[in-house]
């Protein structure tokens, strides 16, 4: 998983961070920064079979007092506790999410996505992994 780590490490997660991740899938991107960045996590995911793998990866891996899963629509999460929040989907979903986040995260909010952009928001940071690419946005 080196490049949900990388996301990790440009977003700079720690203790103090709340990491959303949106499309959370089975779990790895919530569950690695609560068990290696010692931060607590939200992931949403609609597929009901996935979000319970999820919730089954936090318990065997032990951090399932620090991550949380919800079933759920990723458009309608409400991020406004997320001090952190990734993205490991395609442009179009990064697109409709774009003034969620801008909306509800705090100034100097973090966001990285895994290979595309935000359409004419320019990533402060950019990253190559192999042939894999991260970016991280900061909220203005």
């Amino acid at each position: 998983m080196p490049v949900v780590r990388a996301m990790l490490e440009m977003a700079a997660v720690g203790p103090q961070d709340v990491v959303d991740d949106l499309g959370s899938g089975d779990g790895r991107i919530p569950i690695m920064a609560a068990k290696e960045f010692g931060a607590r996590a939200v992931g949403v995911e609609i597929d009901p079979v996935l979000n319970a793998r999820a919730q089954a990866n936090a318990r065997a891996a032990g951090v399932s007092d620090r991550v949380e899963f919800k079933l759920g629509d990723m458009y309608a999460a409400d991020l406004r506790p997320a001090t952190v929040v990734t993205l490991f989907l395609h442009p179009q979903p990064n697109m409709k999410l774009r003034p969620n986040l801008l909306a509800q995260l705090p100034a100097g909010g973090r966001v990285v996505s895994y290979m595309w952009h935000m359409g004419d928001w320019n990533p402060e940071a950019f990253r190559r992994i192999g042939r894999h690419k991260v970016s991280l946005w900061r909220v203005p």
